[in-house]
């Protein structure tokens, strides 16, 4: 029987009814024993290394659950992580670059409803998270209401609804059916698994609205090394009169700035290529396209990324560089 081990961060599967909303109250031990069919599947111990709702995770923690996972990794033969639901999709992505090619499983999981109410998916959500840390299934991925989820492809589509993630741009690795789990795709991954405990968090997120101030790129570009642009359709940046956001790019990245084009809508991803918005930014040093990654993924990349190294060539490199199946288009261009 494999030896799993459960880590608590938190999150709505934890928390309990207080005069000021729901927060996370309750520890692993406690979230066990509302399911002790669990000893039927594996054999299970625990740790609790947080208790937060997820708004409040940030990267020194996705490090922190790394170190976590690092230290206790020979000693056990999966890992289950209990989790927020809102910010969820980031810690699965940030986990996939910080444990690269883990042959043991490592998984992520939550729920829409506590625990200790009556009607919840936490119960079936944490057991068929057992059953696939107990699998045969290496790498980081997040199993949320019978869907098995590549850890850089997972994102949040529903705030309320027990189905409530989806898999950006690729298929499921596998479903769980009436308690069985129905594998589709095996992650690659080598002998022993890759870690890394640095991440540059000098990164910032800019949502294009029609008539968007530039002044908002530049700010945010004064204070950070990247900045990631979501942008419409396919891509590309605005030109209407009194703005020049193309201009505004090559100014910053000519100092060493890194910008990252996306796009807002949830699947099939950016083509800078196909209008004039987009295509006279493609060849721009400092420049970025992320294609099929979600925005999740391209944050956690960029903060892996420049933890690692800082030159824009260096950078651009492991950007395009697949990890994970983080992103298809241009490895098959």
């Amino acid at each position: 029987m494999k030896k799993i081990l459960l880590i608590g961060t938190g999150g709505t599967i934890a928390s309990q009814v207080t005069e000021d909303g729901l927060a996370p109250e309750l520890t692993s031990e406690q979230l066990l024993a509302h399911i002790p069919a669990i000893s039927q599947i594996c054999q299970v111990e625990s740790l609790q290394l947080l208790n937060l709702d997820s708004t409040n995770i940030a990267p020194a923690h996705w490090l922190r659950m790394v170190r976590c996972i690092r230290d206790h990794y020979n000693a056990y033969d999966g890992f289950v992580l209990t989790h927020g639901t809102d910010t969820m999709a980031y810690t699965a992505a940030a986990l996939s670059y910080l444990i690269q090619n883990s042959p043991k499983p490592i998984v992520l999981t939550g729920a829409q409803k506590p625990i200790g109410f009556d009607v919840t998916d936490s119960k079936a959500n944490l057991t068929d998270a057992f059953r696939v840390a107990s699998s045969d299934m290496p790498g980081v991925s997040l199993v949320f209401n019978g869907k098995v989820i590549l850890g850089t492809r997972a994102q949040k589509i529903r705030s309320k609804s027990f189905e409530a993630f989806s898999s950006i741009n690729y298929p499921f690795l596998g479903v769980l059916r009436d308690g069985v789990l129905l594998p589709y795709i095996r992650q690659d991954c080598r002998d022993r698994p890759c870690f890394s405990d640095q991440l540059d968090t000098s990164v910032a997120l800019l949502k294009l609205i029609p008539g968007t101030d530039q002044a908002l790129l530049d700010y945010l570009l004064e204070r950070n090394d990247a900045l990631i642009i979501e942008s419409f359709g396919v891509g590309g940046l605005p030109d209407y009169e009194g703005a020049d956001f193309c201009g505004s790019v090559c100014r910053w990245t000519e100092k060493g700035k890194l910008v990252v084009l996306t796009t807002q809508v949830q699947n099939e991803g950016s083509d800078l290529g196909v209008y004039h918005v987009g295509h006279r930014l493609k060849d721009v040093p400092g420049v970025l396209e992320a294609f099929d990654m979600t925005t999740e993924a391209v944050t956690a990349k960029l903060m892996w990324i420049m933890g690692k190294m800082r030159t824009q060539t260096e950078i651009q490199r492991l950007f395009y560089t697949p990890v994970a199946h983080d992103i298809l288009w241009p490895a098959e261009e």
